[in-house]
């Protein structure tokens, strides 16, 4: 895998954290940087995990499904990038109530349950990695930076720019993920018809 296509996936999986971080940002008061560099982390230390796993699963079944793989990768990263862009077309629930306790609503534990269903799709990509000749570390600490950096920028964004850029960005990461899906397929393809 090329180091574009390898900062492309780490840029798309940090659009929804990025997205959520916006939310996040223009639900605060008045964000301070330490607080958008501590969400950052918090963010990118997850989604730098779930690759792993999700990785070392499809690493489990690699022989098993190492005539078609190329597929799993192609259907796995489509239907990830299909999902963003629905959740980046779909209105958002509902606005956070301004009388809310900032710090309560941003503690630890919540922007930690926040990454981690921002970080399910980096989990899905990290199976479908399993079965392309990539180095899992490197990919980690690629999607980790890039979310480190997207969050933090997103939640100091957020009260300038809310909801509606964090939500073009998440379709702008779901079609990055079908582009690479589909190259991915068109050069194993190509590969075996040479």
């Amino acid at each position: 895998m090329s180091p574009l296509s390898i900062l492309l996936i780490g840029f798309a999986m940090s659009t929804d954290a990025f997205a959520a971080a916006i939310g996040k940002g223009a639900a605060m008061r008045k964000p301070r940087f330490p607080d958008a560099l501590r969400a950052g982390l918090i963010f990118g230390v997850i989604e730098a995990i779930t690759p792993i796993i999700g990785w070392l699963l499809g690493r489990a079944a690699l022989q098993y499904v190492e005539a078609f793989d190329h597929w799993i990768a192609f259907g796995l990263l489509g239907a990830l990038g299909v999902h963003m862009i629905i959740n980046g077309i779909r209105p958002d629930d509902g606005d956070v109530d301004e009388d809310e306790d900032t710090r309560k609503h941003h503690g630890f534990w919540r922007l930690a349950v926040t990454g981690f269903a921002t970080s399910i799709d980096a989990m899905a990509v990290g199976i479908g990695l399993a079965f392309l000749d990539v180095h899992i570390g490197v990919m980690a600490l690629v999607i980790g930076l890039c979310t480190f950096t997207m969050v933090t920028a997103g939640v100091m964004l957020g009260r300038v720019l809310g909801n509606m850029v964090g939500k073009r960005a998440e379709i702008i990461g779901g079609i990055i993920l079908i582009i690479i899906g589909a190259t991915i397929l068109y050069e194993h393809l190509s590969g075996a018809m040479a």
